[in-house]
């Protein structure tokens, strides 16, 4: 075989590649939507063949496209936490003020948990055990890497609602590094638990599940009140969290 023919052979080859490469592409997406409805209408327990049934295929095509269930989750995860990061930084980026953003981001993740309680749960549970505690399994690589984009995100602005309100210099650095993984930690946890909570007089709506949420995050548990306020010297509202031996003498 001559150069010229070898050069066309080899081109041949890697048309049908790219062809076979896109064919795959887009049926691993429409495989992932339908098993994206089917676990939406049959719950966050769906098993493989459940749905593969809903999707109207043979329970073989996914695990020949995603392996197993876990893999599955980790193709599923992949493109709604991507949309959940897309729909937090656009709320963020329309906010006027830090706090808004703030209020923003926690509605976001709220309302996008709250559209298909069961994806949210698929994707971010691998089973009876949390997957970002199973780092051994790939879906847990996705979510580390969502709950790192959220908490960088948080971040941006709680230090400027900080500054804002002339509180930062008055933290130190290493508070700031650990408080945005805390804060998703919690919006996470509470939402969650919201999520599970029956409908009901014990239940918030969104708005006020967000409202409470920002507060936690932006002023705690508790409405602080200045010293004048309370009408108490200064020195008499600090309390001592670590009790003095001499005490016990």
């Amino acid at each position: 075989m001559n150069e010229t023919a070898r050069t066309n052979s080899a081109a041949a080859s890697d048309g049908r590649s790219s062809r076979w490469a896109a064919h795959r592409a887009t049926r691993r997406r429409a495989l992932i939507k339908a098993a994206r409805r089917a676990v939406h209408r049959l719950g966050h327990g769906a098993s493989m063949e459940d749905i593969a049934m809903a999707a109207e295929t043979s329970k073989s095509v996914y695990y020949r496209y995603f392996g197993d269930k876990a893999g599955l989750q980790q193709a599923m995860g992949e493109v709604v936490i991507g949309q959940m990061q897309a729909h937090l930084l656009d709320a963020a980026r329309q906010a006027a003020t830090p706090r808004d953003g703030l209020r923003a981001m926690v509605s976001a993740y709220l309302q996008m948990a709250e559209t298909s309680p069961n994806v949210y749960t698929f994707v971010t549970r691998i089973g009876p055990a949390d997957a970002l505690t199973t780092a051994e399994d790939p879906s847990s690589e996705t979510l580390t890497h969502f709950f790192d984009a959220i908490s960088a995100m948080l971040a941006r602005p709680m230090q400027r609602y900080l500054s804002s309100a002339g509180e930062a210099s008055r933290i130190a650095p290493p508070s700031l590094q650990f408080w945005p993984r805390a804060a998703i930690g919690m919006v996470r946890a509470a939402g969650e638990l919201w999520l599970a909570t029956p409908p009901g007089p014990y239940r918030p709506t969104e708005e006020q599940m967000t409202d409470q949420l920002t507060g936690w995050l932006c002023e705690g548990i508790t409405p602080q009140v200045s010293p004048a306020a309370a009408g108490q010297p200064a020195e008499h509202t600090a309390q001592r969290t670590i009790p003095d031996p001499k005490d016990n003498q």
